[in-house]
């Protein structure tokens, strides 16, 4: 489990650390930062992929997602954003700066400049299991051996995706498939053209899909080798005397509600676009192989007030199974959390002077952390 959440330089996070528990729900006003801090745990993820540079650049590139408020950075200072985080047993982080000026049409990628992994919650010179600055990696043998890796890492390369191997630094591995084991919801596509409206190619499926197009065959896993009475209680829940079934049309699995009252069941194509949200919710709660972490950000999006609760409760009882973060504006849907899940952890965010701060934090509440030395 995570529990610190580290950042510098990142939009209007310009020194942020924040501890994390198993269920976390990050409100504040519009503009105070709550984006900022879920698309911090995106970039993390997108190291273990390689896709950290990219990710950035589709941002529009560092100069644009740096802190532009007072005290940006000190004069003849390098221009550089961090990110970390640290859990229960290991912690990562990463530093990204501009490249030297040269002949590539790229210059506008950052590169990677340092990277550090390293065993327990907490960075030590003796618990480092791998570091890098520039093109050097270094990894810690037996005892307190380090060796360094015979080949150089690319500047737009990170040692997660390149170099994560289970003879050399298994460590290291296993670090990379947890990240890669987070899931991210923000994209659920409801609209008329939705993939989740149409009929989908069935197959076993553990982990919805980012936009939601296989939650017929998603909903049908968890019937079948998952938690059946959860979904059932849920669905009942949020539309009372209703039921879920997932036809087989020829290979396509088909969504399919049926409420009382009705001679015959709506298909998805013919469900709001906040039955149809709330549906893809639960099979993304529901999973029958739950990730490390979820996130959610603003799942609220297009429901009715009414379905808040029960949304509320089935956020509360997925996170007895894995680590949730949910970033959201409504007041009902985080009373709700607040009420059923155990020991949630409330992160309010607010600005001052362009500055993202938690409410109610002061130095002395910041979890303990360093950033590693390049």
């Amino acid at each position: 489990m995570l529990t610190t959440l580290a950042v510098e330089n990142y939009r209007s996070l310009r020194t942020l650390r924040v501890p994390l528990g198993r269920t976390n729900v990050v409100t504040g006003a519009n503009g105070s930062g709550k984006s900022s801090l879920y698309r911090v745990l995106r970039l993390l993820s997108d190291f273990a992929r390689n896709g950290a540079v990219a990710g950035l650049a589709r941002e529009g590139g560092l100069e644009s997602t740096i802190f532009a408020g007072p005290g940006r950075r000190a004069p003849n200072t390098p221009l550089v954003l961090r990110v970390g985080f640290a859990a229960e047993d290991f912690g990562y982080s990463a530093e990204l700066g501009m490249p030297i000026p040269g002949q590539s049409m790229f210059n506008a990628d950052p590169e990677i400049k340092c990277e550090a992994a390293w065993a327990g919650p907490v960075l030590r010179p003796s618990t480092v299991l791998a570091q890098c600055s520039g093109p050097v990696v270094q990894l810690r043998g037996e005892g307190d051996g380090w060796g360094l890796v015979p080949h150089t890492l690319k500047p737009y390369d990170s040692m997660l995706s390149e170099l994560a191997d289970p003879q050399r630094a298994p460590d290291l591995l296993l670090l990379r498939e947890r990240i890669r084991s987070w899931r991210f919801y923000d994209h659920l596509r409801t609209d008329a053209t939705a993939p989740a409206r149409t009929p989908q190619v069935g197959t076993r499926t553990m982990a919805l899909a980012h936009d939601g197009a296989d939650v017929a065959a998603a909903l049908r896993t968890i019937v079948e080798i998952g938690d059946a009475g959860a979904l059932a209680q849920t669905v009942d829940h949020a539309f009372p005397g209703s039921r879920v079934e997932i036809v087989n049309r020829d290979g396509r699995f088909e969504l399919l509600l049926h409420q009382p009252g009705l001679g015959r069941p709506l298909a998805a194509p013919e469900l709001s676009d906040g039955t149809l949200r709330y549906l893809l919710l639960a099979a993304a709660l529901l999973s029958p192989r739950p990730p490390q972490l979820l996130v959610l950000n603003e799942p609220e999006t297009s429901l009715h007030p009414e379905l808040l609760a029960p949304l509320g409760r089935l956020v509360a009882r997925a996170s007895e199974d894995t680590q949730i973060v949910v970033v959201s504006h409504s007041d009902e849907l985080i009373g709700v959390i607040d009420e059923y899940a155990d020991e949630p952890n409330m992160i309010e965010l607010v600005k001052q002077d362009g500055a993202t701060t938690v409410t109610g934090q002061e130095i002395m509440d910041e979890p303990l952390w360093y950033w590693p030395d390049r």
